[in-house]
């Protein structure tokens, strides 16, 4: 039997890309999934997926960047389980792909609610089923753009640094509970967040064709890899690892 029977993960942004990837790895591995995303025929087609592995798992409709869904979601986890032993924080927005001085407030306000807020909420809103005294891991996705400023991904490269911290900090709170969080840079992998950049016009993203020429060189990584590689840290990190932040190319 594998060490995840009977466990319960919540991987967010499920319905594609890394997200369907690593709910379909944990299916595979014995865990129920609960996949979280915005309504769509990608969330469906990902969810019958999932459940042709795992019957139990299921999926939830739900937007980061509105408190309600985010309440709505949590109330239906808590109702429907005791014990949440996962969390994968891994939806993410890059918009707005603007110079700082002329992005769109409205769109920099979703960036951080969905990157960051939404993390914060949903996983304050789901304390219920993490705080018994089991184990529980949470993992964060996050990005070399924490690191480092790109011209025109201000909201992304902000958002992801602080997703960063607020890992750190939740590993700090949470080792109380039994609760551990890590957070992943999966490198530059072939998802609908690679093609945004790449239809971003160059005017505005002056690494446009850089971006282009990762994908026509074949430099992307597919989110099945990922996936594979993400696991072990995902499903298996150490109470002694939380806080750290991981390059999926160094595992």
């Amino acid at each position: 039997m594998s060490e995840l029977e009977g466990q319960t993960y919540v991987v967010t942004g499920a319905s594609k890309g890394i997200g369907r990837a690593l709910s379909l790895k944990l299916a595979h591995e014995g865990a129920r999934v609960v996949l979280l995303a915005r309504a769509s025929g990608d969330l469906q087609a990902a969810t019958s997926e999932v459940q042709a592995i795992s019957p139990t798992s299921y999926a939830v409709e739900c937007d980061l960047a509105d408190s309600e869904s985010v309440e709505l979601t949590a109330a239906r986890i808590c109702r429907t389980h005791k014990a949440v032993h996962g969390i994968v924080h891994n939806a993410g927005d890059i918009h707005p792909i603007k110079p700082m001085l002329k992005a769109d407030p409205s769109a920099w306000l979703r960036s951080m609610m969905v990157n960051v807020v939404g993390v914060q909420h949903l996983t304050q809103a789901l304390r219920d089923t993490m705080t018994a005294g089991h184990r529980v891991r949470i993992t964060t996705i996050s990005s070399g753009a924490a690191l480092r400023p790109l011209p025109s991904w201000s909201a992304y490269c902000t958002a992801k640094a602080a997703l960063d911290m607020w890992t750190r900090c939740m590993a700090s709170e949470g080792s109380e509970h039994n609760i551990s969080a890590v957070s992943v840079a999966p490198g530059i992998v072939d998802t609908e967040m690679q093609l945004a950049i790449r239809s971003a016009p160059q005017e505005d993203f002056p690494l446009h064709d850089n971006f282009v020429a990762y994908k026509t060189d074949g430099q992307l990584t597919q989110p099945e890899e990922v996936a594979d590689q993400l696991f072990s840290i995902v499903a298996e990190h150490t109470m002694n690892q939380s806080g750290q932040r991981f390059d999926v190319r160094d595992l």
